[in-house]
């Protein structure tokens, strides 16, 4: 009797240990997997929340610029370094080589 049962947990301790190395390695939805796509979902959500925050600046630059044709010719002298024919623009930047705001 005893053999009997201890040959019986034999069964299901061998069937779980291979079902257990089938999950982990062999799946196609294995744990290295897994562990690669939540990286993915990470990132992914945090590129989601940076150009949340971009499309949050630009709305409220183009709540500011779309007031009168003067502030839309500034803004793009400013931010894009546009030029009318026949002139020069010289921009002057700090030490971090960053523009120099007003």
């Amino acid at each position: 009797m005893k053999r009997l049962l201890l040959v019986k947990y034999r069964f299901y301790t061998l069937t779980l240990s291979v079902l257990v190395v089938w999950m982990f390695f062999f799946d196609d939805n294995n744990v290295f997997t897994q562990i690669k796509m939540y990286r993915e979902l990470s990132r992914l959500e945090d590129e989601t929340a940076y150009y949340a925050e971009k499309l949050k600046e630009v709305e409220k630059e183009k709540v500011e610029v779309m007031g009168s044709p003067s502030l839309i010719e500034k803004f793009a002298r400013e931010k894009y370094l546009m030029k009318k024919p026949n002139e020069e623009i010289f921009v002057i930047v700090d030490e971090d080589n960053l523009p120099i705001e007003k």
